[in-house]
């Protein structure tokens, strides 16, 4: 059977099962085990699972359950709310401070947590009621918390970043310095554009109002709420920089910090930490049954040659190795639209990475690019699984229309820090050298 032919099968298979509203990770699964018996024969079946078994069995993944854990205990522990209490008082007289410093403690809550829903729906829960009711613009408010949860893709640890290394073969520790200065700035662009958006259009960012403006005595006694989540950030971020740490080993000792801070706050209970472990179970278990359906679907594509047809058809477009990191990215754009990052990241990126090292380009860089579209993709119409994360908890007068409304400046951000790191490639690549030295 002709690989043109089975790859538009799949292909045809995929859209057809997905607009019938089947699970992703089962329709990858399910064909992936007709293509196997149709390709080889039942003897393949053990060829796809001993490629699954292998990438469970990847190091690297100890790494995901320890940080969807820690946010769990971050998200129960009510740091959230003393991050954005202690922010809110240093915005003072400025026209959209509020709003700025809730883009620094998502920020922060990214270099905490990691997890893109969980972060949303906190800031959803303590920033969205005081930017309503200090009148800030409803479209600026819901897109401000929309973008600044979607950094947990960009900002270290990100899961995102740990199931790129396991599926491309990279260092996650190099990953994670990679995206560090890119993260920081696409969060300084958000900065940048509330402050100016509010400088031209007072309306949209009122001042806090006198009476909530506090003397600098004051607003440092609030800073005390900021030690124990920085030094949980500091030991996380830092053991894996300062190579103290590998990846896994920081994750662990990240979680066992966030439980002595719910315990410290007196804030555990059977209730709380069953909830931790249920979430902890569930989105686990999402992500490595898509990540199952997805490499086996993907294992014997590649056994049938398809990961070669498709890297010949691509290096052989007349076209400069930038312009085919320009087609993927918009392939990835396309995608990001409809399906998840998982699906999208196990599916594409076992055909991508071998053509970005032939074309002689990094493959820790394009992992950069790659979790940037992602970061779009978590807030494009009409998927955008951020967007939904903060329409579950804002007020009844937020509608989706208004938060999809509200991400599109910030998207168009999102696309521009792209574009300036592929321009540029050292923003992302001159941490990690420098570091190694």
């Amino acid at each position: 059977m002709s690989v043109q032919y089975v790859t538009l099968s799949i292909l045809g298979a995929m859209i057809v099962l997905m607009m019938l509203g089947l699970p992703l990770a089962f329709v990858t699964m399910a064909i992936a085990i007709v293509t196997t018996l149709a390709v080889i024969g039942p003897d393949g079946i053990t060829l796809i699972a001993a490629r699954m078994y292998t990438f469970v069995m990847e190091p690297s993944l100890l790494a995901v359950p320890m940080f969807v854990l820690m946010a769990a205990f971050m998200e129960r522990s009510g740091v959230a709310k003393d991050l954005f209490n202690a922010m809110y008082v240093w915005s003072g007289r400025l026209r959209g401070g509020v709003a700025i410093q809730t883009m620094f403690v998502a920020v922060l809550l990214a270099a905490i947590t990691g997890i893109v829903g969980g972060e949303t729906v906190m800031l959803g829960l303590v920033a969205l009621p005081q930017l309503l009711r200090l009148k800030y613009n409803k479209q600026l408010a819901v897109g401000t918390i929309a973008a600044g949860g979607a950094l947990g893709t960009m900002i270290p640890p990100s899961i995102v970043l740990i199931m790129y290394g396991v599926t491309a073969g990279v260092s996650t520790g190099e990953l994670f310095k990679a995206t560090l200065l890119p993260g920081l700035l696409l969060s300084t662009l958000y900065m940048i554009y509330i402050y100016v958006l509010c400088k031209l259009n007072p309306d949209h960012g009122p001042a806090l109002p006198e009476s909530e403006v506090l003397s600098l005595s004051e607003k440092l006694k609030t800073l005390k709420n900021l030690i124990g989540p920085g030094l949980i950030a500091l030991w996380v971020l830092g053991s894996i920089y300062g190579g103290i740490c590998s990846v896994t080993e920081a994750a662990a000792m990240g979680c066992i910090a966030t439980f002595a801070v719910l315990v410290k706050r007196r804030m555990l209970t059977s209730d709380s930490l069953k909830s931790a472990l249920l979430e902890t179970l569930q989105t686990c278990g999402k992500l490595f049954w898509l990540s199952l359906g997805a490499t086996a679907l993907i294992g014997i594509f590649n056994i049938m040659g398809g990961s070669r047809y498709l890297s010949g058809l691509m290096q052989g477009l007349p076209y400069s190795p930038m312009v085919i990191v320009i087609i993927m990215m918009v392939i990835l754009a396309i995608l990001g639209m409809f399906m998840d990052w998982i699906g999208i990241l196990i599916l594409t990126m076992p055909i991508f990475i071998p053509i970005i090292k032939s074309l002689g380009l990094d493959p820790v860089w394009f992992g950069v690019l790659f979790c940037m579209n992602m970061q779009i993709s978590f807030i494009s119409p009409p998927f955008g699984p951020a967007c939904f994360y903060l329409k579950s908890v804002a007020p009844k007068d937020v509608s989706l229309m208004d938060i999809f409304r509200g991400v599109i400046p910030f998207i168009i951000l999102q696309v521009i820090a792209l574009a300036i790191v592929m321009m540029f490639p050292d923003i992302a690549l001159w941490l990690p050298s420098t570091l190694k030295q």
